[in-house]
């Protein structure tokens, strides 16, 4: 497996312009992480996503995968046409930052929306994007994220119906206990189409204390990579098992520093990765 950290995990020092891609980037360099996971809302502009591959390309650094936000759950169809049209935008990014791999999203729950109407455009987009991802040779990951797709089973039924070797499961640990499902156990229902992992760490903390509320009113905060309730080395060890040789991508989300806690994450990692 290949170690891989996320952009994300330094998204209060980015969207607060403490620090810019550049300096992810440098910050994953000095600690030995070869690739990392780009996100759009942290690539505006195209001189942007030059000025990252030009960086990597000097450091001999890789990008795992490009993450873009996009939601097709969207009633009026010149909605979801742009959302289509975005998700292809990322294909192309994607190939430009030499990446195989397009992390996409279902869509969010919207009042008066059913979830029998959310899951057939879902389902329908992706069709139509994922054959455009054929084209370009690029795989599309979609993230167990929200209420459309949040369970292992949902995004293994959207996976299926879709129908396209070219749309996989990016497997977000953390995700899973916000929808009041292990993540081992989610993991072992998607074994199959695992393409791309969050490694996300989180843990049970009181009403409160800041942090993601899952459906079941329990409230879920991020922690160091192996300090959370997730079981990391089981899930590393039951991939490795399975043949999972792809990005094992650290996505952390806690309330301590963000630089000195991703470099703990990564050394965590380190330690248990295959």
């Amino acid at each position: 497996m290949k170690l891989s950290v996320s952009a994300w995990c330094l998204e209060k020092l980015l969207f607060g312009n403490k620090m810019d891609i550049p300096d992810f980037i440098r910050l994953c360099d000095q600690n030995g992480v070869e690739y990392v996971e780009l996100l759009d809302c942290f690539l505006k502009k195209d001189e942007d996503i030059q000025k990252a591959k030009e960086l990597l390309g000097e450091l001999g650094m890789k990008v795992s995968a490009y993450s873009i936000g996009n939601d097709f759950v969207q009633p009026d169809e010149e909605a979801r046409r742009k959302e289509i049209e975005a998700v292809k935008k990322g294909v192309d990014v994607a190939c430009s930052l030499n990446t195989k791999l397009l992390r996409v999203f279902s869509g969010s729950p919207k009042e008066g929306i059913a979830f029998e109407d959310a899951s057939g455009w879902i389902i329908d987009s992706l069709k139509e994007c994922a054959r455009y991802a054929e084209e370009k040779g690029i795989t599309m990951v979609l993230e167990n994220h929200g209420l459309f797709a949040g369970k292992g089973s949902q995004v293994k039924e959207i996976i299926v119906k879709v129908g396209s070797e070219n749309l996989k499961a990016n497997t977000d640990l953390g995700n899973f206990l916000l929808v009041n499902e292990d993540p081992f156990m989610a993991v072992r229902e998607l074994k199959d189409y695992v393409g791309f992992v969050h490694f996300k760490d989180f843990k049970e903390v009181g009403e409160n204390e800041p942090g993601y509320k899952g459906i079941d009113g329990r409230k879920y905060q991020g922690t160091i990579i192996g300090q959370g309730q997730v079981p990391m080395k089981e899930v590393v060890d039951f991939l490795h098992e399975n043949g999972y040789d792809g990005f094992l991508s650290i996505e952390y989300e806690g309330i301590g520093d963000p630089v000195t806690e991703t470099i703990e994450s990564i050394k965590y990692t380190n330690s248990i990765i295959k």
